[in-house]
């Protein structure tokens, strides 16, 4: 169904927006909710043709590069000395 678009003279015919009107106004805040484990940004540099390859899978594959790294076992401390 197409939007009704308000014409000029429709204009006139809506109320000013009181005081009261105003104090009862609840807003939103739109986008998704906030995450109780939010992702923190890194700057990695990975060679282009790994970049490739991932990208080449298609949307979302920042998410499976994500998911395939935490799956991957940790590497040994290194010893020092």
């Amino acid at each position: 169904m197409d939007a009704h678009v308000i014409t000029p003279e429709e204009y006139e015919d809506l109320p000013e927006m009181t005081d009261e009107m105003f104090a009862r106004t609840v807003f939103k805040k739109a986008g998704r909710p906030k995450s109780p484990n939010p992702r923190q940004m890194i700057s990695l540099r990975l060679p282009p043709e790994v970049i490739a390859r991932w990208k080449a899978t298609g949307p979302g594959w920042q998410t499976r590069m994500a998911e395939r790294l935490a799956q991957a076992p940790l590497p040994r401390p290194r010893k020092e000395g």
